[in-house]
């Protein structure tokens, strides 16, 4: 059986990184778009999209809490029911959890902020991502408009994935609109803000229709290697994301 739903994770080993928000957005812009039905999936037990959802009117996108566990029977039961787009939202640093939730991806959205400290937590991410032969794009997050750091950024991870042509800029608007369950489309149509939104979901699914179909299965079963201190990732280039931001790189003896 081949699948026609196509299923994004937005992961980040790294809180902060804004990939709540991000996939909130995504989600309703795919729903407007009229790419739906869409389902927004929530992987964290803390349930951070789930207090944005039931706060929201509007009826779209569906919204699943689930866990690891039952997250293949969820998907094929979207997938039954006709589901299109799935937007996964995954907790921060858990390892074995993003691993498990990241071999159901037909691509795989790492969210970033434009700083020397998000950068030396991608390399994590990027051995999840490859371990399990995902594509991936990072999205430069949360940036500050006009900041040098944004572009310097961009050019780093580039060496390292597909990095979205579409900044997503730090504007009040993202966190004041989701109070009451909406997004900054939804608050204000015209706005920076909605714009590149509108712009990211538009690069994303050109990117999704140019996956192929997949068959339906569960690639190397569940991760139980147990949640603690694991073997260093491969990381970021510093000394080059160093000399990107301006600064010379410090070595220990």
């Amino acid at each position: 059986m081949l699948s026609s739903m196509r299923v994004v994770v937005f992961t980040s080993q790294k809180g902060g990184s804004g990939k709540t928000t991000l996939s909130g957005h995504v989600a309703v812009q795919a729903e407007r778009a009229g790419e739906g039905p869409v389902a927004l999936i929530d992987t964290d037990p803390q349930g951070s999209p789930a207090a944005w959802w039931n706060a929201r009117r509007a009826e779209t996108p569906v919204f699943v809490q689930t866990t690891v566990q039952r997250l293949f029977a969820d998907l094929e039961e979207l997938r039954a029911r006709g589901t299109r787009q799935v937007i996964v939202d995954t907790p921060p640093a858990v390892t074995a959890t993003i691993r498990n939730v990241v071999a159901f991806a037909d691509l795989v959205v790492i969210p970033i902020r434009p700083s020397p400290h998000d950068l030396r937590a991608v390399g994590a991410a990027l051995d999840i991502v490859e371990g399990r032969n995902k594509p991936l794009m990072f999205v430069v997050n949360d940036a500050t408009p006009r900041a040098r750091i944004t572009s310097d950024a961009a050019i780093v991870l580039s060496q390292h994935g597909t990095v979205a042509p579409v900044t997503i800029h730090h504007r009040t608007d993202f966190a004041s609109s989701m109070i009451d369950g909406r997004t900054v489309m939804e608050c204000d149509a015209d706005s920076r803000s909605t714009t590149e939104i509108v712009a990211l979901w538009d690069y994303l699914a050109g990117r999704l229709r140019r996956i192929q179909p997949r068959p339906v299965v569960v690639q190397g079963g569940l991760d139980r290697t147990p949640i603690g201190r694991a073997e260093p990732p491969d990381d970021i280039d510093l000394d080059h994301a160093h000399a990107a931001f301006g600064c010379r790189a410090a070595h220990t003896a």
